[in-house]
């Protein structure tokens, strides 16, 4: 599943298509894709793991899931298309994703705040959030989209380990430090991620998500192929992240 800094990146490239006149519609969405036939695009925003082509009076809301992919200019062999937007300046090709549209204005959808990649991103809503969970594994919290829009299981599994907290360590047990800690690496750790997939060595980077080995203290590191509610693939170190409470 593509995760926030990936939708960013997203963004970025087809940002030549903002202000552009859809001139053709194509996919097998079951949408009525085609009353974007015409429609000119106002903007192109992320909100999280959302992808949002916003139009006069209505979103369309793309959610790649665990599979989805996009092409700019080009196709992609032996899939068919979920959704294909011609534009005057190139196209747009959506595959296996998630379509949905909605009216009116997204400011009453979406809390931006909560997105880590967003400049109205808000640190302290996010801590506030947190403490009202208290049971909740600091792993499903990562993955809860209403505190960290946009973090996924890469960036659970990286951060976890940067600040040396074991997956299935409760929220409210963690001390006022280590809770700003989470709060602060899912922010920055969600941009180092964004940087090291536009130069293409995301995965160079990778201290434990898919490892076998702690690059801290050369122990084999544990994996759990489903952990904790959101049911995730887990990736610690057993020795170096501490189990709070």
């Amino acid at each position: 599943m593509p995760e926030g800094p990936s939708l960013v990146i997203l963004r970025e490239e087809a940002a030549k298509f903002a202000g552009r006149r859809v001139k053709h519609v194509g996919g097998n969405s079951r949408l009525d894709i085609q009353r974007m036939a015409g429609q000119r695009v106002q903007a192109l925003r992320t909100w999280g793991k959302h992808f949002l082509v916003v139009f006069d009076g209505f979103t369309l809301r793309v959610h790649f899931l665990l599979w989805g992919s996009y092409r700019i200019d080009e196709r992609r062999e032996g899939s068919a298309e979920r959704l294909a937007l011609g534009f005057p300046n190139g196209e747009l090709n959506l595959y296996s994703s998630s379509l949905k549209f909605h009216e009116g204005d997204l400011d009453d959808l979406y809390d931006w705040g909560a997105d880590v990649m967003s400049d109205a991103w808000d640190p302290k809503a996010a801590r506030r959030k947190l403490r009202a969970m208290p049971d909740t594994l600091v792993a499903d919290a990562l993955l809860d989209q209403d505190v960290f829009a946009g973090v996924g299981n890469i960036i659970k599994n990286e951060v976890l380990f940067r600040i040396r907290v074991h997956p299935e360590t409760p929220v409210g047990a963690l001390s006022p430090r280590k809770l700003g800690e989470l709060v602060t690496q899912a922010r920055e750790y969600s941009f180092d991620f964004y940087r090291w997939k536009k130069d293409y060595v995301l995965k160079k980077h990778y201290q434990v998500h898919t490892r076998t080995e702690c690059p801290r203290c050369g122990r084999r590191l544990e994996f759990r192929a489903k952990l904790g509610r959101a049911q995730r693939r887990a990736f610690f170190c057993g020795h170096c992240q501490k189990r709070y409470g």
